[in-house]
């Protein structure tokens, strides 16, 4: 119960500002979850969609493989899918290659969507922080200056012990919301990379198909 009631008391002491600070850490907070759970549960049915398509792909069963990835809405799925779609077609294996780079260009923002966000929330955080001590000191030395001069000491450091409440609460918020950013970030770029991995092994999969009729001829 004291510990709930010391950050009652830290967080009145902060001033309006807090409030502020309080809204972007919840936002920020919440859209940490949301990306983590995303991305997760992207890289979760990637892997699940690749074990299952792989062998299909080195057996030649694009035909399989194709009724396998039309119907996941995994990312790979969608690169994958249009790999295939392109091998009839496709001349070359920079076809399918440009194919497949069309359809990743198209997946890359979805995962990489709303992740920036935090390190503008961090950065505003400690802005708001900083702002809200210099209006908690304005505040203070205003109200001392009207105060009797022996108590101007007492009055001045307990308005400026309350001001700073505001700076270090924005540095708490900005903290974890950059630690955060820095997580999802590299969660996605390995994600990302994946990815490209799936379309490398893909292309040189329907390159050694292709090759093998040539080379038993």
């Amino acid at each position: 119960m004291n510990f709930f009631g010391t950050i009652i008391r830290f967080f009145q002491g902060g001033g309006e500002m807090m409030y502020p600070i309080a809204i972007v850490l919840i936002i920020g907070v919440a859209i940490a979850v949301e990306r983590y759970m995303y991305l997760s549960y992207a890289a979760l049915r990637n892997r699940s969609l690749w074990n299952e398509v792989a062998p299909l792909l080195s057996q030649g069963n694009f035909r399989q493989a194709v009724q396998v990835t039309s119907k996941s809405n995994a990312a790979i799925g969608q690169i994958l899918s249009y790999g295939l779609a392109r091998i009839q077609s496709a001349r070359r294996r920079d076809d399918i290659e440009k194919a497949m780079e069309e359809s990743l260009m198209d997946i890359v923002p979805r995962l990489e969507k709303r992740t920036h966000y935090l390190a503008t929330f961090a950065n505003l955080a400690t802005l708001l922080g900083l702002l809200g001590t210099v209006i908690g000191l304005i505040n203070a030395f205003a109200a001392v200056s009207t105060v009797n001069p022996a108590e101007k000491a007492n009055l001045l450091s307990a308005s400026i012990s309350v001001a700073m409440n505001c700076t270090a609460f924005g540095l708490m918020t900005a903290v974890p919301l950059l630690l955060i950013h820095a997580v999802l970030q590299t969660k996605t770029t390995e994600l990302i990379d994946s990815l490209e991995m799936a379309s490398v092994k893909f292309l040189n999969a329907i390159t050694e198909r292709q090759t093998q009729p040539q080379a038993a001829s």
